[in-house]
């Protein structure tokens, strides 16, 4: 069994806190399905009542760091090098038709790093954990990215551009440049889920473009962590700011880049 630090013990504890307020919510959406109304207004104040209890939780545990949070948005610490990024629901929209594929996700930054992050699947109990230096896990178990070569072998993971989200003008080029090349593509609903899953190498590679940071920033270091390869579209390095992300295995990088660029063959 890995050892985990004080620091990963604070975050999973923190998640496994705010999933049981989730569980309970998701029950009560599927039932809000067939109201006129529709949950909406619920699913929101179940994401506010997750996050105030993320905040609690981990502001207690360390009450010097900052905080960068999806609802709240920013809350300095006394500690200006350390700051959690948290995103209390990732998957909002599965959530609210009561599709049952949603995490928490908390990533610690220290100067400008993600030293550790966590990603909780609270419906199929799947905590996903990652520490600089010390590795990945699913549960207590060691993740590795796939080893796939071929992209013709290779099942890659997207978030298609939706109401709301400015669409990048490439990307349905992109998608049939990709999709005539490898064995499928799923787009699921939660980033957070889709980076734990190349860590887990369940995907062979993901890429979408304008995420936020409370997306991305637990699932950056379980992709490294897990050995894999994870920069901006283009790559840049600056996920946090762009949010234009590719994360794949070693082998799959430089062919799936050619193919979201359009670099030819």
């Amino acid at each position: 069994m890995p050892r985990r630090s004080p620091q990963i013990t604070v975050m999973i504890n923190a998640a496994i806190k705010c999933a049981r307020g989730l569980q309970r919510d998701f029950g009560e959406v599927e039932n809000l399905q067939v109201s006129k109304k529709g949950p909406a207004d619920f699913v929101s104040a179940a994401d506010i009542k997750a996050e105030r209890v993320l905040h609690a939780e981990l502001a207690r545990a360390r009450p010097d760091y900052g905080f960068l949070l999806e609802e709240s948005g920013v809350i300095a610490g006394s500690d200006s090098e350390s700051r959690w990024i948290v995103d209390p629901l990732d998957g909002t929209t599965n959530f609210l038709h009561g599709i049952p594929h949603f995490a928490i996700s908390i990533g610690l930054e220290r100067a400008g790093r993600m030293v550790a992050g966590v990603i909780y699947d609270p419906l199929r109990n799947e905590l996903f954990w990652a520490e600089d230096g010390i590795g990945a896990f699913l549960n207590d178990h060691r993740l590795r990215v796939s080893a796939r070569e071929e992209l013709g072998e290779a099942v890659i993971g997207t978030g298609m551009p939706f109401k709301g989200r400015e669409s990048h003008p490439e990307y349905c080029d992109q998608l049939e440049r990709i999709m005539g090349r490898v064995a499928g593509i799923r787009r699921m609903g939660s980033a957070a889920l889709d980076l734990a899953y190349v860590a887990a190498g369940r995907y062979d590679g993901f890429w979408e473009y304008g995420l936020s940071p409370w997306d991305i920033a637990a699932g950056m270091i379980l992709v490294t962590e897990a050995g894999g390869l994870i920069n901006e579209i283009g790559g840049g390095r600056d996920l946090l700011a762009s949010g234009d992300v590719i994360a794949t295995n070693s082998h799959l990088h430089e062919p799936i880049g050619r193919l979201i660029e359009n670099r030819g063959r």
